[in-house]
């Protein structure tokens, strides 16, 4: 279908970038992101502008934080932005004059890993992102499962713990609030807390008290085998691989691609992760066990996947 272009919305920057069919970056145009769900369909806009420049496209794909209807046209709910049954699709097309499909961010960055990442050459994976908070995708049959709504693979807000920690979303006990960059510095900062004299590493840092404890800081501590560092990072990996065990039980997946900032750790994440995976799968000491593999697109998977899947079929079809 020739060259299609992706649109990532972050908190501070919306990037577009021209995607080839082997998922190559040709070209990337970035814009701050406003604060006005108006000012960001214009920034979205001129990204795509500035990234096209130079290029024949085709089409466009947006990965958005939201809820997505399936006809990959409207975003019935975003939390970080003031989208509420937001025709996303039929603004950006009247902007740009190129089809558009808009995407769940998380579903987009899926897609990107299974078709050129770590999920080359399976065809059922489950992805999750573990970044500020926690987001999946669902690939079977080679296909992305979006569900009949379009909101499927919110596996973030799977309740974990009954009554449990509130969440943004309004819910209790949420899978993120105890599996996320979040809960790894609320882990920190109690572990912190108790034991100082096991955080020295940890509370240099920051400020040298644990509230002044920050992700970037767990992770720098770790590194130097800070032991209540070390330790956030095993709960949480506790937390992640008995949920992986649960989606296992749902979907059998031959792939488990764990992505997001958190992932970038590389073993010191993924080995815990995988050890709390066979430690809760079902019959796991007697059946084939999926493997848990580290995202290789990193931050980039996002935009192409949204790129790829602008070529995609309607799912409606």
């Amino acid at each position: 279908m020739g060259l299609t272009i992706g649109v990532d919305i972050g908190g501070t920057k919306i990037a577009a970038g021209v995607v080839d069919e082997e998922g190559t970056i040709l070209s990337t145009h970035k814009v701050p992101t406003p604060g006005t769900p108006e000012e960001i369909v214009d920034a979205i806009a001129s990204a795509v502008e500035g990234a096209r420049a130079g290029h024949d496209i085709v089409g466009v794909g947006i990965g958005a934080a939201g809820y997505v209807n399936r006809q990959r046209s409207e975003v019935y709910f975003a939390p970080n932005i003031h989208w509420r049954n937001e025709p996303l699709k039929e603004k950006v097309e009247a902007r740009v004059g190129l089809p558009v499909v808009v995407e769940n961010d998380a579903n987009a960055a899926a897609w990107g890993e299974y078709k050129f990442g770590a999920g080359k050459g399976h065809r059922n994976v489950i992805c999750i992102t573990l970044g500020t908070g926690l987001g999946g995708g669902v690939i079977i049959g080679n296909k992305l499962r979006r569900g009949h709504f379009g909101v499927a693979a919110e596996f973030g807000h799977i309740r974990m713990v009954p009554d449990g920690l509130l969440c943004g979303c309004g819910s209790q006990g949420c899978w993120e609030q105890y599996a996320s960059g979040r809960a790894l510095v609320r882990y920190a900062k109690q572990r912190a807390n108790a034991t100082p004299e096991q955080a020295q590493t940890l509370l240099s840092l920051g400020d040298g008290t644990p509230d002044g404890i920050e992700g970037k800081h767990v992770s720098m501590a770790a590194r130097q085998g800070d032991r209540v560092a070390v330790d956030s990072y095993r709960e949480l990996a506790r937390w992640v691989g008995a949920g992986l065990a649960d989606l296992a039980s749902l979907f059998d997946p031959s792939a488990f691609i764990v992505g997001g900032g958190l992932s970038d750790e590389g073993e010191l994440v993924l080995g815990p992760i995988r050890k709390s995976y066979r430690r809760w799968l079902v019959g796991g000491n007697w059946r084939p066990v999926a493997d848990v593999l580290g995202a290789q697109l990193g931050n980039k998977a996002g935009l192409v996947g949204a790129a790829d899947l602008a070529r995609e079929p309607d799912p409606i079809m």
